[in-house]
């Protein structure tokens, strides 16, 4: 019996340190799982403290402790909202995004699109998601989001330059000659690209004096390489 007189109080201290906790914290993102409390009573307690204001929601069961302004919790940074989301290697915009983080592109979308190397997360804010599932040697070579961004061009190409292409080539090349680029990671993670990715990161692979790197990338079909390379050359 006194057990049981003594489980409420012991629940109610558990929600208010729980509580606590949260409030106590900045920078973060809190799921149910995160407390120490029962799944309902963190469900209860979190939705309680998004309805005060003291957290936003990101997406059922997945809140944000920011920095409060007067319109309310400020969104999380897209980037610690991308790792919340889809969180490994392989991950790394898409689209105008990867043209504008690689500077092949001024203009900025109103939403991050992001390309995962699996199911897409439903997108939440400014961050929509793309799925790239069939694109698992992209996780497999532990590419960055640099990496991932350079395929999304080399398959958009055309679609998503701002510059020319032979200018958007040459600081492709310059990366991969750097290193910012990791010509290994890319190799290695092009065997499950699309044809025109692969005939055209192969090029650059040459551009950069890695012949040797270039001959392990499986080539397209003629008629798709040669559409590929014929666009990558353009002037």
């Amino acid at each position: 019996m006194m057990s049981t007189l003594f489980a409420p109080r012991r629940n109610r201290q558990g929600a208010a340190d729980a509580r606590r906790t949260v409030l106590s914290s900045r920078g973060r993102f809190w799921e149910p799982g995160d407390l120490a409390l029962t799944p309902s009573t963190a469900h209860h307690l979190l939705g309680e403290l998004e309805a005060r204001g003291e957290l936003r929601r990101v997406r059922r069961g997945l809140y944000w402790r920011g920095t409060k302004t007067p319109l309310g919790m400020a969104p999380p940074p897209s980037e610690q909202l991308i790792e919340a989301l889809a969180p490994g290697p392989g991950v790394g915009p898409a689209g105008l995004s990867a043209a504008n983080l690689l500077r092949l592109s001024t203009q900025i979308p109103r939403r991050a699109l992001v390309a995962v190397p699996e199911r897409a997360p439903s997108g939440a804010g400014p961050v929509a998601f793309v799925s790239r599932a069939t694109r698992t040697g992209r996780a497999e070579a532990g590419l960055n989001a640099t990496e991932v961004a350079a395929l999304e061009v080399l398959d958009d190409w055309t679609a998503v330059l701002e510059v020319t292409p032979n200018e958007a080539t040459r600081r492709l090349t310059t990366l991969l000659r750097s290193g910012v680029l990791r010509a290994e990671r890319l190799t290695q993670a092009a065997t499950t690209e699309p044809g025109r990715t692969r005939a055209r990161l192969a090029a650059l692979l040459r551009a950069a004096g890695r012949d040797d790197l270039a001959a392990r990338i499986p080539s397209p079909d003629p008629r798709t390489r040669q559409s590929a390379l014929a666009t990558l050359a353009a002037a």
